[in-house]
Order: C-alpha cells, then structure tokens, then sequence
C-alpha cells in the first residue's frame, strides 16, 4: 500500500483499465474510508451505487461519450440523497424540514458526496488501483441516468467514480502554484497575480503540446472557457425539481 504522501501527490487521472476484477477486500476497504467520510452535522446526506454490471456501464457510455466508463471495473455514482432521512422521519412522525427547496440544502448533499468520493479516491490509490472522477454524468442526460438508476425524489446524481487496474500511466498534468491557491489571512488579488496566471497558462500549453498519448495547442483558460460555454446550455434546476428539489431561496 502506498503512504499518504505518495497517494495523494502521485495522483492522475486514468482513463483506461486492464480486464482484471478487483479484489473483495479492496473493494471492501474503499467501502469503509467512504463509510467514514466526514459530513455536515453527521447527516450522512449522500449514498453511493456501486456498478458492476457491464451492460449498465455501457448505456451510461452510451449518454457521456466517456470512455473510462465501459473499460472501468467498478463505477461508484455518488448522490446527494435526502431521501433515507426523509423515510425515517415519516416512519417516526416527525415533520420534514423543507431543506430540499433551500439552496444549502444541495449545498449538503453535494458537499457530503463530494468529500466521500474523494474517500474514495484516496484510499482506491493508496491500493495501486487508477481513478477517474466523471462529472459529465451530472449533466449528460441527467433525467435519463436518474431513471437508469431509480433514484427516488430527494436524490441526484453529484459525480461518477471509475475504478479499476491501471492500464495507462499518463504525464502528470500540472497544477497552479502554491502561491495561486493557498491565501494567508484574506484573498490575494494583487498585479503579480496576473502575472502568474498568464505564466501558468503558457506552462499548461506547452504540456498540452509535449504530453505522452496524445497533444493539442489547447492552453488553460480558453480550454476551460468552452466548458464554461458548455455548461451554460444544462438545464440542472428543472432535473432537481423533477427529483424534488424545487428551490426558493
């Protein structure tokens, strides 16, 4: 098993994977770090599916287009989910809250899902095993995939994990110094900031340009600019509405 260090500075995305199963124990492992996740007030806001079934995982290539999802072992699809509490409370006769129609209410569920996918990733690499985090599976067709995997109102999709031996060893992409990330005591937003920025722009595109397994001209900010453009066009507040989240403040 890799130490913390290694785990989590070595870390890169990986798209292809080998044929072979992964072990009950790893599985059961990476089962546990996602059980101790830490969440908001100990509410456990999130649920995980755990996908195994091949013909499963190609009809969700089928919507994302994304590759690592067919040739994946294990798919873990991490949800925000209000709706075990929900059930409980009724159960006891217990009114519940509207938090489903407030915005910190999806704050909850996605923060919690969030933090347990990342569980997940820490402790599927510490085993050797390659991740890929999938968020297209948020915005793909996000009605479709809530019916592919019966989710009930109160719960929807946060982010997919890919999991499995790894088949690829990719460049390590490079990320924004220290100085871009880390702030002492209140935002930095000086010139030199700037500055940096444009450098670390020219640093991604001669990555783009140079990297193993495939290059392209594509620098930092325009790239992820046409993704912003991208997403402008999800329709996300009518999927959370079909999936009980109708928001008011």
């Amino acid at each position: 098993m890799k130490d913390v260090k290694q785990t989590l500075l070595d870390r890169v995305s990986i798209r292809r994977y080998e044929r072979e199963p992964i072990p009950r124990e790893d599985m059961d492992f990476i089962f546990e770090a996602i059980r101790n996740t830490p969440t908001s007030y100990n509410g456990q806001q999130f649920s995980v599916i755990d996908i195994d079934d091949q013909n499963l995982k190609e009809e969700l290539y089928g919507i994302t287009n994304q590759k690592q999802l067919k040739t994946c072992n294990r798919l873990l699809m991490f949800l925000a989910d209000f709706n075990k509490i929900s059930k409980l409370a009724a159960a006891k006769g217990l009114v519940m809250p509207p938090i489903e129609s407030r915005m910190d209410g999806v704050f909850l569920g996605i923060i919690d899902a969030a933090l347990a996918m990342m569980s997940a990733v820490v402790a599927a690499e510490s085993l050797g095993l390659g991740c890929n985090c999938v968020g297209y599976l948020r915005t793909a067709d996000p009605t479709k995939i809530a019916r592919l995997l019966h989710l009930p109102k109160g719960v929807f999709v946060v982010c997919g994990l890919a999991i499995g031996v790894p088949r690829e060893h990719p460049d390590h992409k490079p990320k924004e110094s220290k100085s871009l990330l880390v702030f002492k005591n209140r935002y930095r937003d000086d010139e030199a900031m700037l500055d940096e920025l444009v450098e670390y722009d020219e640093i991604i595109k001669h990555y783009n340009q140079t990297r193993a397994g495939g290059t392209s001209d594509n620098d930092w900010v325009a790239h992820i600019l046409d993704y912003y453009r991208h997403a402008c066009d999800y329709r996300l507040l009518e999927y959370l509405a079909d999936q009980g989240f109708v928001l008011e403040q």
